[in-house]
């Protein structure tokens, strides 16, 4: 008996990862990289560990951490970018948090903290050079992101996840951490330390009641397939709080863009209440842009105060009538129609103009009042819808598919999509329940949307 431990205990000693239980603790204290297995250009600065360049990695050489609290302080220099694995090890399983500041980047659908091909995050919350604290918990099936002590990821994995081919492996086990440089700037980290959880004290059970059945669930498969997965028109109204959104994002792994509306008779009516909500609304976790209301808003906001927001969208449903009459086509009192043909007509001029106005995004598009709306493709004929694409794309303007009315149809967006206009998604949300983005999906299946056709807000942190 005693022979055999002995054997036992020399192969321990011997392997690269311990037989010992994973314990609390520091990881990196600034002092060696003793605990590290390194390749690439990997060292320690100042008491800080760095990974410079691409392929640079730092492998925790102790495993077996299923169950944590992973903290540490960070920051990317010069556009540096890379990720944290965790429950991986020499083979690459687990999943990866990223780590990318650079607001430049193609790929702008996968910043800082998200938790790669599960919930990937449109928005960044730090930036390059600035240094921010990071939690990663992983608590059973549940995995929480959080930066600076704000949460920008609760993930929730069931029992039976969907993973494509490429992220088959991506799935909670046990393993040890990664540290991983592949951009052409550097990665910074201190004080990183582990906190061991006990599953004993975890609900599992309780925990997969609350998870979504990813086999029937159409937003994970677009982050497994890599595309930027944003509603880019959600209000709140009706009931709907910031915190509210927020906790429904991170569930639904949908990011938002929340919008005010923005105009004579609406929340914000002059400069002043663009920037009192900006200082409340810039440090949450969404991407911000204004709703110009009515045609009067080019003149009741500075161009100064419009271009704090992230983007700016309008739509043509306001407008003149021949005789002067304000019309809001969603208001059936308000739309006098003599002559339907010329009513059609008229309104694909006020669309044309609307679309010579300084904003990004066109929305609620190709719009139809209650009385007419039952003939769309008889309205819609090809000389109005090609007169409007065109004007569309000489504007540069990007195109809304949009879930509350379910438009425009596929011919439309065939037509945006062969003229090079970009696209967005938006509920326009009336409720607090958001939309699903079911009819965005279908639109891009059919038409066959890529990410590069989607629209890249211009995106601005504190």
């Amino acid at each position: 008996m005693k022979n055999v431990l002995t054997v036992l205990i020399t192969i321990c000693l011997l392997s690269m990862y311990s037989c010992s239980a994973p314990q609390s603790g520091d990881l990196f204290n600034g002092a060696s990289l003793d605990n590290w297995k390194t390749s690439g250009d990997v060292a320690v600065e100042d008491g800080v560990l760095v990974l410079k360049g691409k392929e640079s990695l730092a492998l925790l050489k102790s495993g077996g951490y299923k169950d944590f609290i992973l903290s540490m302080e960070l920051r990317t220099v010069e556009k540096g970018k890379g990720s944290i694995g965790f429950h991986t090890g020499a083979d690459g399983k687990g999943y990866a948090i990223a780590l990318n500041n650079d607001m430049a980047d193609p790929v702008w659908w996968r910043m800082t903290g998200s938790l790669m091909s599960v919930r990937n995050l449109t928005k960044s919350f730090v930036k390059d050079g600035d240094w921010f604290k990071m939690d990663i918990k992983v608590e059973g099936q549940a995995i929480t992101v959080m930066i600076n002590g704000e949460p920008v990821v609760e993930y929730i994995e069931p029992s039976k996840p969907f993973r494509n081919d490429i992220n088959a492996r991506s799935v909670l086990s046990e393993g040890t951490f990664s540290l991983v440089s592949s951009g052409e700037g550097a990665l910074e980290f201190k004080n990183i330390a582990v906190d061991v959880l006990d599953r004993k004290d975890i609900d599992i059970a309780a925990q997969l009641s609350k998870a979504q059945d990813e086999q029937a669930d159409p937003i994970i498969r677009l982050h497994q397939d890599d595309f930027p997965v944003l509603d880019y028109h959600v209000h709140l109204k009706g009931g709907l709080t910031k915190e509210g959104a927020a906790e429904q994002s991170r569930r639904l792994g949908i990011n938002y863009v929340i919008a005010p509306n923005c105009g004579i008779g609406f929340p914000i009516t002059d400069d002043a209440g663009i920037y009192d909500f900006l200082k409340t609304m810039r440090s949450e976790p969404f991407i911000l842009a204004m709703q110009g209301e009515g045609r009067e808003w080019v003149t009741t906001f500075s161009k100064e105060a419009r271009e704090e927001f992230d983007f700016v969208f309008t739509d043509a449903l306001t407008f003149d009538d021949r005789k002067g009459r304000r019309v809001r086509l969603w208001i059936n009192d308000e739309v006098i129609i003599d002559d339907e043909q010329k009513y059609m007509d008229l309104i694909v001029e006020k669309t044309c103009a609307v679309l010579q106005e300084p904003a990004d995004v066109f929305v609620n598009p190709f719009f139809l009042p209650e009385a007419m709306v039952d003939r769309y493709d008889e309205f819609w004929t090809e000389e109005r819808m090609n007169k409007v694409i065109d004007a569309l794309a000489k504007s540069g303007k990007a195109l809304e598919i949009n879930e509350l009315y379910d438009i425009p149809n596929k011919a439309l967006l065939m037509k945006a999509k062969e003229a090079g206009v970009k696209f967005t998604f938006g509920s326009n949300n009336v409720t607090p329940d958001v939309s699903d983005l079911a009819y965005s999906l279908r639109m891009k299946e059919e038409c066959g949307l890529t990410p590069q056709d989607m629209y890249k807000p211009k995106i601005k942190i504190n």
